[in-house]
């Protein structure tokens, strides 16, 4: 029961993840395909504004998540990382040089600086959440055998279910955040940027509808265990919920009612990571390693849960003040959402300039 309560906790760290880093990783996905730096200054602008405040921050989810694992679960954290090595390892180089493209494109002196840097920041948006879809998709359909280093390096996340859960971890990243900052630009007043960002939700939720409708056959045919798990009442339940929010959130999309559809596909989202933890419950590692089986002494179980009621207390109320303050508009305020050109960036860059010269 300990060892369940923990995992909870962990799948909760790892809902919260996928919801908040998603919405960014998706922001940066829609980045890349704003058009080049005159057609796209402003949904570029309305995009880094709407996560500057809150992209780095989600990080601490992650790193919750990984440390709670590989104390509550060693052997099987030991397992999934040595195995899915490859995968692990190309989504952390995603998130560092994405991390480090987006900070350094706002100073970067020359309209090319800031489209090599621009390029980095949304490539590697797309790569990271289709590489952390592929070692889900892994562990899921029971490639990861117990022990170091033990299971193939590369038949273990380039499989049938690896793929589809990174395309679908790809076009649930690019929707969720449409809808977020669609929202932003209606708050906002930017009824065009809302517009904009609407079309392209719909676009990436009927996209995602057509992914997710393969799901089933590649479940049953790559994943047994898990599909019998997702076919049993409690499974069926928990997806059939996400399933009803995801279309509700397309139907509230559409409407114009994007507060709601905000909240719906946040819920759709969270309906997926439930329903595969449903799913493949009691096990970790599918016909390998259960729960009970692959969990640390009851004393590092409680020690784990004292310290997360302690950190809860310090860190999320933090982290819900930041939220509203952005959803407010309060931490933007100083960041207007400009019409800029290239004529205009390079107007200014030679102003700078001559003014740098004029002081020497």
């Amino acid at each position: 029961m300990l060892a369940d309560t923990i995992l909870v906790i962990i799948w909760v760290g790892l809902t919260a993840y996928a919801i908040f880093a998603g919405a960014d990783f998706g922001a940066g996905m829609w980045d890349l395909l704003a058009g080049g730096p005159k057609k796209g200054s402003r949904p570029r602008g309305l995009l880094e504004r709407s996560i500057g405040p809150v992209w780095e921050a989600n990080h601490v989810w992650l790193i919750f998540v990984l440390v709670y694992l590989w104390t509550a679960f060693p052997t099987a954290f030991v397992s999934i990382m040595t195995t899915m090595y490859i995968p692990m390892m190309l989504a952390g180089l995603g998130i560092v040089f994405r991390g480090s493209a987006f900070a350094f494109r706002k100073w970067a002196p020359t309209v090319q600086g800031k489209a090599v840097l621009g390029t980095a920041f949304a490539g590697a948006s797309v790569v990271t959440p289709f590489f952390l879809g592929t070692v889900a998709g892994g562990v899921a359909s029971g490639r990861v055998p117990l022990g170091n280093a033990a299971g193939d390096p590369w038949t273990s996340w380039i499989n049938p279910l690896s793929i589809l859960g990174g395309v679908l971890a790809v076009v649930i990243c690019a929707y969720v955040a449409a809808v977020l900052v669609a929202r932003d630009a209606q708050r906002s007043g930017l009824d065009d940027l809302s517009e904009y960002f609407r079309s392209r939700a719909l676009a990436a939720g009927i996209v995602g509808g057509v992914v997710a409708l393969t799901g089933p056959f590649v479940v049953k045919a790559d994943a047994p265990t898990l599909y019998e798990g997702l076919t049993s009442t409690f499974g069926v339940v928990v997806v059939g919920l996400s399933v009803l929010a995801g279309l509700a959130s397309l139907v509230s999309i559409y409407l114009h009612r994007t507060r709601l559809s905000r909240v719906l596909a946040v819920l759709a989202t969270a309906g997926i990571l439930w329903g595969w933890a449903v799913g493949q419950f009691p096990w970790l590692l599918p016909n390998v390693l259960t729960i009970e089986e692959g969990a640390a002494s009851p004393a590092v179980l409680i020690a784990l849960l004292v310290a997360f009621v302690a950190a809860g207390l310090i860190a999320v109320p933090a982290l819900i003040w930041l939220l509203m303050l952005t959803d407010r508009g309060v931490l933007d305020a100083d960041q207007p959402v400009h019409d800029g050109s290239t004529e205009a960036l390079l107007t200014a860059l030679v102003a700078e300039a001559a003014q740098s010269d004029s002081a020497a």
